[in-house]
């Protein structure tokens, strides 16, 4: 099974938003419909969220220690930074 942590990105707030899913495409759509996370959630904000990065890891343990660590970075720079190295890829 493989596993995502995502990235989302609203131009309406300037805002990202962190996540984790085994199918980011698919939750973005339920990011922009709207649903999930009751009715404060963040997402719910907009509905003009784009995906702008995603990394696939090969178990949930993995994906979910590295959304902790994007998370806790709180660090703008940091993620325009890794979504950098990934676009200059060719990824």
């Amino acid at each position: 099974m493989r596993y995502f942590v995502y990235i989302i990105y609203s131009k309406r707030i300037d805002k990202y938003y962190i996540g984790f899913s085994k199918n980011p495409r698919k939750r973005l759509k339920y990011h922009n419909l709207g649903k999930g996370g009751g009715k404060k959630a963040y997402t719910r904000r907009t509905r003009d969220w784009i995906l702008v990065y995603s990394k696939k890891f090969k178990t949930k343990k993995n994906a979910l220690d590295y959304e902790k660590k994007l998370k806790r970075m709180k660090s703008r720079r940091y993620l325009e930074s890794i979504m950098g190295e990934r676009n200059n890829k060719g990824i």
